[in-house]
């Protein structure tokens, strides 16, 4: 087993896309380890996204994320990071596998519900950057 991390959005939370988005990812084999609710101050996102610092979207990603509450959650399941990219689908939901999280639940490519983790590298940051009291989930 290994772990990813998954962030509905505001859009998706916002706009009650919360517990569909849950029992999509739990209907597809993963476990939640961890889970919390919280809106990100400006800080925070900026800090999360610093690896897209000198991209054109850093801004407008920042704003975005702060606009309204978010769900972080650590998730676990065999092969975790892949198999999330899997089931969330692209990031623009026009090109998204139909069925993914992504197809049936965002709004455009800058809104698309979830972000996933890119590597177990990238998790494991991730899943400290919210959990950091967890040395280990499970």
């Amino acid at each position: 087993m290994s772990q990813t991390l998954a962030i509905i959005k505001p859009d998706a939370a916002g706009s009650g896309r919360t517990g569909r988005i849950i029992a999509q990812l739990e209907s597809a084999g993963f476990t939640v380890r961890a889970v919390r609710m919280l809106t990100m101050t400006r800080a925070q996102a900026e800090a999360f996204y610093d690896v897209h610092r000198e991209r054109p979207f850093y801004g407008s990603l920042v704003a975005f994320m702060t606009s309204g509450p978010c769900i972080p959650m650590a998730l676990e399941a065999p092969d975790a990071v892949r198999r999330l990219r899997e089931v969330i689908g692209a990031t623009d939901p026009a090109e998204a596998d139909p069925g993914t999280v992504r197809a049936l639940n965002a709004e455009s490519k800058e809104r698309n519900a979830i972000h996933g983790s890119d590597s177990d590298e990238n998790a494991r940051r991730e899943i400290g950057f919210f959990f950091p009291e967890c040395d280990r989930l499970g």
